[in-house]
């Protein structure tokens, strides 16, 4: 009876083990880069209203963006646990500059 109450604690503590295991492997954050085509960014200050209107969104890691006047891109990296690239692209086209396949949307 004993032989059998030891073998039924070591498969729990397998099983707590492995479960243990499996949450700590789970995703908090999923870090993407996204280009965005930006056609009307032609200078330094429409760079800095895009920069502008990316800085209330959450996930978005502008310290390390990327604004290329010369290509019309911004490429940036986010958490798309914490936000959608769409979102971002969004906000771009709130500024009055096309995003990707998203128009400007005027004011």
């Amino acid at each position: 009876m004993l032989l059998g109450y030891s073998y039924c604690m070591k498969k729990i503590a397998v099983i707590l083990i492995l479960a243990v295991m499996t949450l700590c492997g789970c995703r908090i954050q999923d870090q993407r880069e996204l280009v965005v085509k930006v056609p009307q960014m032609k200078t330094e200050d429409d760079a800095a209203k895009v920069r502008t209107s990316l800085l209330p969104l959450r996930g978005v890691d502008l310290e390390h963006a990327r604004f290329d006047l010369a290509a019309q891109t911004v490429t940036l990296s986010f958490d798309s646990m914490v936000i959608a690239h769409k979102n971002i692209e969004i906000a771009i086209a709130e500024a009055g500059y096309d995003a990707n396949e998203v128009a400007a949307i005027k004011k």
